[in-house]
């Protein structure tokens, strides 16, 4: 049977207004009463009914967060981020899996807006015309983490993936290379299309190198990917130096699909990769790597969501955090 507050009350001999203060911390309850409430609480097993308690005050306390694949590591780390900062402004957090799927997307926010969260922290590869018509019309506040949206109107935090991508690539032309290829993640994504390309052709126009179509190969971020990747780029006639990798997973796959063929990392090709994730200090050579700050893209994701949540001032609705290019074992 259910334990209601009602039980309580009437165990405790208090109203059920007393009950309530106890629950909530309110102060303005004698330490006799409150600890008289507290021991049949206890005994009772009594439990706050979150949902009733959210109809009242029409706040439920929880936000939702979708995310592609909780089992990538990538957004394992963006979430830690997240649920560490909803824990300190005591927010709890369903989380649901999109597979990158349009239409669960879709029905995954519908559903948490159905569960009547509070804010919604969203993350997914490609942000559609669709996807902003759906975020405009929640009544709660929405944040993107990780994610790039063209028209910037929806509040995001990311990094300058255009500039560090373009400072990878100027990084090997330094040293030397000439024949430069990049492994990029699907291209119908704005993040890796607008953006990455982007700073990967700049670099090479600054420096007057030729763009070669043949040394742009497009994956899906995984390990196979990255194997793929490298049979083709190391069975042309002209085979790359240095390789620029979008994903700390697909990079593991041009080592290992490399070393499979008896090349040698660093000696006949440098690698540059994308997420600094565990993974990238768990292969051998340990991977030089863009940093990408993921926990705080998660934690200050989640801090922008609660300002907004909260009716709090803000003062940038797009947040750029700063990367840096952390030098290991893949490079010279």
């Amino acid at each position: 049977m259910n334990i209601t507050i009602y039980d309580v009350a009437r165990e405790a001999n208090v109203s059920m207004a007393t009950v309530s203060r106890v629950v909530n911390g309110n102060p303005n309850v004698k330490p006799a009463t409150r600890k008289k409430v507290m021991e049949v609480i206890e005994r009772l097993g009594y439990r706050p009914n979150a949902v009733a308690r959210g109809l009242a005050s029409k706040k439920t306390t929880t936000v939702g967060v979708i995310i592609p694949d909780i089992s990538n590591i990538f957004y394992a780390e963006l979430a830690r981020g997240i649920e560490d900062i909803a824990t300190m402004y005591k927010y709890n957090i369903i989380l649901s899996n999109s597979d990158q799927n349009k239409d669960k997307e879709l029905h995954l926010l519908n559903t948490m807006l159905g569960k009547q969260v509070d804010g919604l922290v969203f993350m997914g590869g490609e942000i559609t015309q669709e996807h902003v018509e759906e975020f405009k019309k929640s009544p709660v506040p929405i944040v993107l983490a990780g994610s790039i949206e063209r028209s910037e109107e929806i509040p995001s935090v990311n990094i300058d993936y255009e500039q560090a991508v373009y400072d990878s690539v100027k990084e090997f032309v330094d040293r030397g290379h000439k024949e430069i290829a990049f492994v990029v993640g699907p291209l119908h994504e704005p993040k890796n299309s607008k953006k990455k390309l982007e700073g990967y052709k700049r670099a090479l126009e600054e420096a007057g190198l030729p763009l070669n179509e043949d040394f742009i190969f497009e994956g899906d971020y995984t390990y196979d990917s990255g194997i793929e990747a490298i049979q083709k780029l190391m069975g042309e006639d002209k085979r790359p130096t240095a390789i620029l990798v979008g994903s700390d997973e697909m990079a593991l796959g041009i080592v290992h699909g490399g070393q499979d063929m008896g090349f040698s990392i660093p000696e006949d090709y440098e690698v540059i990769t994308s997420d600094n994730t565990r993974l990238s200090m768990m292969v051998r050579p340990q991977l030089t790597t863009i940093v990408q700050p993921l926990y705080d893209i998660g934690a200050v994701s989640m801090r922008l969501l609660t300002k907004y949540m909260n009716h709090e001032k803000v003062e940038e609705n797009i947040v750029v955090l700063p990367h840096r290019i952390d030098y290991r074992k893949s490079t010279k």
